[in-house]
């Protein structure tokens, strides 16, 4: 078995998902292309993130969307952590290939999360993830980059 799919199946034994509780997840593009320089595919990731907020699936609490990856944090509602990023990436693939007129996959299988676990925990990471931009030298202020959200003020 290649080592990335062991990796893989660990990181999905290994998990653990429970409602009212905060995650950081990060999930990246397929061959990591930079697809989410075209502004409508970036938008249709961040308008589906406030969509699951709007339909108590979860809490947004923050989320930025880079040309090739996406960050987020939210607070579990109504799903498991492996539904809502199944249901995130299959909804948003759909849409980005009928806008963008192409067809295939748009993001690895796999993803990224971390529970977080108390108040200055989030604060970093909401801090980490708005200012992905700037260390990746897109923009000088995170405020400057058009794909981010935060719902506190900032």
């Amino acid at each position: 078995m290649p080592e990335q799919e062991s990796h893989q199946k660990s990181l999905r034994r290994g998990r653990f998902d429970e409602a009212g509780f905060y995650y950081f997840l990060t999930t990246v593009t397929k061959k990591r292309r930079p697809i989410f320089l075209e502004s409508a595919a970036a938008q249709i990731v961040l308008n589906s993130l406030k969509w699951l907020d709007d339909n108590d699936r979860i809490t947004l609490i923050a989320a930025v969307v880079m040309p090739d990856h996406v960050h987020f944090i939210a607070e579990l509602k109504s799903v498991s952590l492996v539904k809502l990023m199944h249901s995130l990436k299959s909804y948003t693939a759909n849409e980005i290939n009928r806008v963008l007129g192409q067809n295939g996959n748009v993001w690895e299988s796999q993803y990224y999360e971390r529970g977080i676990k108390d108040e200055p925990s989030l604060n970093s990471l909401i801090r980490y993830c708005l200012e992905n931009p700037v260390r990746k030298g897109i923009v000088c202020d995170y405020r400057e980059y058009r794909f981010w959200y935060c719902s506190y003020d900032v």
